[in-house]
């Protein structure tokens, strides 16, 4: 159980989340699921309801006993950190709101976890695919539909759910496309020819009008294009090409972030065409061989530079 007076302040740190953060629903939601399975295992590790007091005197062993807990419960270690970092979060905020001293929670190590890299497609695969997902509707609108949707996710590195977002409004598609991504944030996003003359065909071939409130991309009734229709033809059309599961709508905006990079491509254009607010995220999305970094770094790095023109 959850005191009124905690219950609020929680209530309280989400909505900041919210407004001066930016943070999505979804990542509210999970948020507040985090810290509410927090509170909820110390109110059963101390044997008493959690309010503003108590929380304030957690220690170090209760913290050990709460990672240990999770573990025990068959909790990966990367959900954990998930978790840890929203309640440290929410504590430092709680802290500094109340008056009391955080150090027991904030110094808790995450624990650790090999980060997933992603995998994109080779350069001729995505091509290959693009053609191939042509191939797997019955209605010839519905075909192009398909092709615009892949051709957006790799020529422009959207997320399906940015590309899945467009309306009428949006169309024809300009040379440079703002997009409002994760969290609210917008950026400006170049759009090749490919991508506009995608759109553009499908545009001409749909059943259904560009309404400027109504979705660009539409089922085959008319109602907005759900992601699950990508991933299924995607799907099929990697089976055909013999590419792995990995080969998903993702894993284009993948791809269209390294393939910049290993033609040349500054990461730090590449992370804000990604709409990353790290530089670290936008490397992780980008898979380039050692040798191409120390080509990057030997080009670009000022003391690399230098020691090129010493005789």
């Amino acid at each position: 159980m959850v005191s009124a007076a905690l219950s609020e302040a929680l209530g309280e740190w989400l909505e900041q989340q919210r407004s001066l953060n930016g943070a999505a629903e979804n990542t509210l939601s999970a948020y507040q699921t985090d810290v509410l399975g927090f509170l909820g295992f110390m109110t059963q590790h101390n044997g008493a309801a959690q309010g503003l007091g108590p929380v304030s005197r957690i220690t170090v062993s209760d913290m050990r006993s709460w990672m240990a807990h999770e573990r025990a419960r068959g909790v990966a270690a990367r959900s954990l950190a998930r978790s840890l970092s929203a309640v440290k979060s929410f504590y430092r905020w709680l802290a500094e709101r109340e008056g009391f001293e955080p150090t027991a929670v904030l110094t808790t190590r995450s624990p650790k976890f090999q980060k997933k890299l992603p995998r994109p497609l080779a350069v001729d695969a995505a091509r290959a695919m693009i053609d191939t997902v042509e191939m797997q509707a019955r209605a010839p609108w519905i075909a192009l539909r398909d092709v615009a949707v892949v051709t957006l996710l790799y020529g422009c590195g959207l997320r399906i759910s940015e590309a899945l977002g467009l309306t009428g409004a949006d169309v024809p598609l300009p040379e440079t496309l703002r997009i409002r991504g994760k969290g609210g944030k917008e950026r400006l996003v170049p759009v090749i020819p490919a991508a506009r003359s995608a759109v553009s065909a499908y545009l001409r071939a749909c059943p259904y009008p560009a309404e400027p409130e109504a979705p660009v991309f539409r089922g085959a009734r008319g109602g907005p294009l759900y992601p699950k229709a990508i991933q299924s033809v995607m799907a099929q059309a990697r089976m055909q090409l013999g590419l792995p599961a990995t080969a998903t709508p993702h894993a284009l905006r993948h791809s269209f972030a390294t393939h910049l990079l290993n033609a040349g491509g500054d990461l730090r254009s590449i992370q804000e065409l990604l709409g990353h607010a790290s530089l670290s995220t936008t490397q992780a999305y980008t898979a380039v061989d050692t040798a191409r970094l120390m080509e990057v770094y030997d080009k670009a790095h000022p003391k690399a530079a230098g020691a090129r023109s010493d005789p």
